[in-house]
């Protein structure tokens, strides 16, 4: 919750200072965020490259039917969730915005100091590449049980994330005060304003949308009150909001969950996974805001087949996400810059929009896990029953 008042007064300095400033002050804020955009630009493959290689690396076989029955239903809730997220931001954007045309451009009025532009930090790999070697070396590690390796790759993934938590999120309301200074000064931030309280606004009502189709199917499935399943699950998402963390609401989501009359076996498996992998409520949220974003530049919303590559990438790269606040936008950086083409001053304003509402997303991800953990129950069981 601090980081979103951090957030929010970045927005509000930001502005202050484009319109009041002297213009000297206010190129030193977007040069700032130039700079900074480079050290997002390179980690954004470490990060990648680190936790989704632990993630997969982690998932051992040990559970059995289990396990898969968790993982595939947790990646097709995450996968339909982002489909369904962007039918709608692709009906429904488009009007907010028809009066309004192109409120963001990719090159601001007011450039950064010359000094900006020869402070170069290339990524040590592609994205691409990052993706592709993460998956090869973590299956590899997971199958061929490589402790070693394992090791050397979590100690990488815990020198990534404590850049992420002592350097990135700290200062990342700075940088989006200099996003804002440059709106301010383009005269396009009380317009931008406008359109991510509708879009954040969309994205929470779709979150409850996702959870209700969730909770129907799981209700299907095992025969049980969806509607009573869900109230029964609220503890878990307003403790979710409080902590915007999935890891810490284990506890409140695990109990939930048996309340639900979940086999505790099946609970106590797959909700502290689920918490990992798991994540409706984010890609809902990235698919929604990304879509914006384009409309906002004047752009055409990506056509169907590339949001499916992306919102299948999405699935899988946010596995392992940082666990920080922001975490899983963060991840996802790579995809908006390699699949959609998003410039650093789009990426900035997807950071400004996933940070405002990282509770809420993380809320639906954790009460989503009690109806992932219902359905496991019912196709893990019924399954080790027949075997008998």
């Amino acid at each position: 919750m601090k980081l979103i008042l951090r957030l929010i007064a970045g927005i509000v300095v930001g502005i202050l200072i484009g319109y009041l400033a002297p213009e000297f002050i206010s190129r030193a804020f977007i040069t700032f965020r130039a700079v900074f955009g480079q050290f997002i630009s390179y980690t954004i493959p470490l990060i990648i490259l680190f936790f989704i290689m632990s993630g997969i690396a982690s998932l051992r076989s040990g559970a059995g039917r289990a396990l898969g029955v968790t993982v595939a239903a947790s990646y097709a809730s995450t996968v339909f969730a982002g489909l369904l997220a962007f039918i709608v931001a692709d009906a429904v954007v488009p009007h907010m915005l028809s009066s309004a045309g192109a409120l963001v451009s990719e090159s601001p009025g007011l450039e950064p100091y010359g000094f900006a532009d020869k402070l170069t930090i290339p990524p040590a790999l592609d994205i691409m590449t990052a993706l592709v070697t993460a998956f090869l070396f973590g299956i590899g590690i997971s199958t061929l049980k490589q402790q070693a390796l394992k090791e050397i790759v979590d100690q990488g993934k815990d020198i990534v994330e404590l850049a992420l938590t002592r350097i990135l999120i700290p200062f990342l309301p700075v940088y989006i005060c200099g996003v804002f200074v440059a709106l301010t000064v383009d005269g396009t931030v009380f317009a931008t304003l406008r359109t991510f309280g509708l879009v954040l606004a969309m994205a929470l009502f779709l979150h409850w949308i996702w959870l209700l189709i969730l909770y129907t199917f799981a209700g299907l499935i095992t025969g049980r009150n969806p509607l009573v399943m869900l109230k029964n699950m609220l503890p878990a998402y307003f403790t979710a909001v409080g902590t915007m963390s999935s890891a810490a609401t284990i506890p409140v989501t695990l109990e939930r969950t048996k309340s639900n009359g979940v086999d505790p076996h099946i609970a106590d498996f797959s909700i502290p996974l689920c918490a990992t992998i798991h994540m409706s409520g984010s890609v809902v949220t990235i698919t929604t805001c990304a879509t914006a974003v384009v409309f906002l530049t004047g752009g055409a919303a990506p056509d169907i087949s590339t949001m499916m590559t992306f919102i299948a990438l999405l699935g899988v790269t946010l596995i392992a996400s940082p666990g920080a606040p922001g975490g899983s936008i963060m991840a996802s950086l790579g995809l908006l810059s390699s699949v959609l083409g998003f410039g650093e001053p789009l990426i900035a304003l997807m950071i400004a929009l996933y940070i405002a509402q990282d509770s809420f997303g993380t809320a639906c991800n954790v009460t989503g896990d009690g109806a992932i953990a219902s359905v496991v129950e019912k196709l893990a069981l019924s399954k080790k029953a027949g075997d008998h």
